[in-house]
């Protein structure tokens, strides 16, 4: 085995990323991709990636080449497509023990990860968890009970999940990775590459107004959150804030979301439309155009890039098109109930182009798909917050 301080000046002429399987999680890893590119110039980096990220990385400038896995294939179908790249280097990227599995069956030379339970055996350099990184756990039901109680108003230490800081961003987890090829560990902005012309044919496509000095704004909202109904604040409250924001900047909702969110953009689509045009037009006149555009369950991943870089803000809970929109360059305003900005906040940490929005529960962060009490962590944030923050990123000194 090299020795990790050897790694540096060993054969990488060939390396690959073992990517990871989220959204959001792929987005956060793009500074760490484009640290290796800066670092190794003239390295070959192939990205291995399940089928459904693999638009995401169509023209970035970190990857030379996009390897793809769907569902179906397993750890030893990924390992024997692996060995025909002749490859010197994997860089792993998930925990899992299969990441880290399939390239020892692919016979990389050097495997470097983190050591975790059933899968420090399948690296040749197994890394320790970098300074400064904190593990949140999830709280139990009591935890959370007993720390929103009367008589829990000093709950004891041990109760208590670390303080994050922006030194705990996740994006630092896949920079800490990168170093050990020699990648410089210091932060960038996440970057997902979308050009111009790719917006003007999704807008064009689902029938957008031309962008230019006289059409309406164009506002993107998801209203979804797959891990849970604990991240997501409230529709009724998505549709409120879309029907004011409205009335004050006469703005068009571009609606987003997967195939399990159509049901939710439909009723928000509905309520939109119906309270925006509530005043009836005079008799004979041409009724105004609904404002707003549903395209949930219509997009592919690359469609939905480049639908949020057409707009000029993003409103939406902390999810995958929330740091999507944010390394496309469109800002972001967000909502956070049960996760942490400090770990998944949108775009670089400190980046001021974004709002976040928190209640400052007792119990938040618990990281709980389900609250077990009343949502206050996100019903704790208002309607008009909301809207100032909004307004605030499109107007700026308001």
């Amino acid at each position: 085995m090299i020795p990790l301080a050897d790694i540096r000046g060993a054969r990488c002429e060939r390396l690959l990323v073992r990517g990871v399987n989220w959204l959001g999680d792929a987005v956060m890893s793009t500074p760490a991709l484009m640290r290796l590119r800066e670092a190794l110039p003239d390295t070959h980096i192939s990205l291995l990636t399940p089928e459904k990220l693999a638009d995401l990385w169509v023209g970035h400038p970190a990857v030379d080449a996009v390897l793809m896995f769907t569902e179906q294939d397993t750890a030893w179908s990924i390992g024997r497509q692996l060995r025909q790249q002749e490859l010197d280097v994997g860089l792993v990227f998930p925990n899992s023990p299969r990441s880290a599995l399939e390239l020892w069956l692919a016979r990389v030379p050097v495997r470097i990860g983190y050591a975790a339970a059933w899968r420090r055996w399948f690296l040749t350099h197994p890394l320790s968890p970098r300074p400064g990184a904190i593990r949140m756990r999830k709280r139990s039901a009591a935890e959370v009970k007993r720390l929103v109680s009367s008589d829990s108003k000093h709950p004891q230490p041990s109760t208590l999940n670390p303080q994050p800081t922006s030194a705990s961003h996740h994006l630092h987890h896949y920079l800490h990775l990168a170093a050990a090829l020699g990648a410089n560990p210091a932060p960038l902005a996440p970057m997902v590459t979308i050009s111009e012309r790719e917006s003007g044919l999704v807008a064009e496509r689902f029938g957008f107004a031309p962008a230019g000095p006289d059409a309406a704004a164009r506002f993107a909202l998801h209203a979804g959150a797959e891990y849970g109904p604990a991240k997501r604040w409230p529709a009724e409250r998505f549709a409120a804030a879309a029907v004011e924001l409205h009335r004050r900047t006469g703005c068009h909702w571009i609606l987003l979301g997967g195939p399990a969110e159509t049901a939710l953009a439909s009723w928000l689509a509905t309520e939109i439309a119906r309270h925006a045009l509530r005043e009836q037009p005079e008799a004979g006149a041409v009724p105004p155009p609904a404002p707003v555009s549903n395209l949930a369950g219509r997009t592919s991943l690359r469609e939905l890039a480049a639908a949020l870089k057409a707009c000029q803000v993003l409103l939406a809970n902390d999810s995958g098109p929330m740091h999507l929109a944010a390394a496309v360059g469109t800002p972001v305003v967000v909502p956070f109930g049960s996760t942490s900005p400090e770990l998944t906040g949108p775009g670089l940490p400190g980046d001021t182009r974004h709002r976040v929005l928190r209640a400052h529960a007792p119990c938040s962060p618990c990281f709980r798909r389900q609250c077990p009490l009343d949502l206050r962590c996100l019903t704790g944030i208002s309607v008009e917050q909301v809207v100032q923050a909004v307004l605030e990123v499109v107007e700026p000194g308001h």
